[in-house]
């Protein structure tokens, strides 16, 4: 089928493959390929964004509910998820950090860890929108942290409109650091949420390079809004367990890719 592939079809089959799921508690790639008229490959880059939006959890062949209620996955939830990961990812990042930077971080669990990796530092300044990422680093005596303005959006713990986007105009800083919910050599990053796209790009649009924070379940993702396009990200720092060929087609755009190692990986 020719629209399968089209993105005026793409959310009405994310809801559809999330109606089964929700229906059957778990399901195989193959079993909603046949139910939603799709091929697997489309299932399996569906199933990658709905797991990024913390909907559903992949599972080898299939997917399954992520044994939670409700449509939005808490800040909470978001933070239990691949913990591991998101420690090496931000330890990883920190190192693209060095004394005299200027940097924005944007919302997410991952930036805050990478918050905490810079808690230490000395002599940089951090400009965000998080509010995690703020209160990660409010006792840092090395680190110089700026807050924008903006309404508190509470889902991603970030302040976010037109407030934030306008106190971001005229900065320039080292680099951006984002998480976001998907990225692929697609679309770039992206994120479900507007108002969080739109201070995103807008951290972005302040470095001189951009950096993706992304764990395996949000390599090849694809959800509702581009943030950065695929050219504009300049490093991407994941995990072990992201697609080598999603990687690939990343590094094809340009992103130089850092695969951070969990320390379980290390024997520690």
């Amino acid at each position: 089928m020719v629209e399968e592939n089209r993105p005026a079809f793409a959310a009405e089959r994310r809801e559809r493959i999330l109606e089964l799921v929700r229906a059957n508690g778990t399901m195989s790639l193959r079993d909603i390929a046949v139910k939603v008229h799709a091929s697997e490959v489309t299932v399996r880059r569906d199933v990658r964004a709905l797991e990024a939006e913390g909907l559903v959890d992949r599972r080898r062949g299939g997917v399954a509910l992520p044994g939670r209620v409700g449509h939005e996955q808490s800040y909470a939830g978001r933070s239990g998820r691949c913990a591991a990961e998101k420690a090496a990812i931000a330890a990883s990042a920190a190192r693209l950090v060095r004394p005299g930077d200027a940097v924005t971080i944007g919302p997410g669990t991952t930036t805050e860890a990478l918050a905490r990796e810079l808690a230490s530092r000395t002599d940089i300044t951090v400009v965000t929108n998080s509010l995690r990422v703020a209160e990660a680093l409010a006792g840092a005596s090395g680190v110089e942290v700026v807050v924008t303005g903006g309404t508190v959006y509470g889902p991603a713990r970030a302040l976010v409109g037109a407030a934030a986007e306008q106190s971001l105009k005229g900065l320039r800083v080292t680099r951006a650091f984002l998480s976001g919910n998907g990225v692929s050599a697609e679309r770039g990053l992206s994120t479900p949420n507007p108002a969080v796209a739109g201070v995103d790009a807008a951290l972005a649009a302040c470095a001189e390079e951009t950096v993706v924070l992304a764990d395996h379940t949000k390599v090849g993702a694809d959800t509702m809004v581009a943030t950065v396009p695929p050219e504009g990200i300049a490093h991407l720092v994941t995990d072990s367990s992201a697609d080598p060929e999603v990687l690939m087609t990343l590094e094809e755009t340009g992103a130089l890719v850092h695969v951070a190692v969990v320390a379980r990986e290390r024997g520690q």
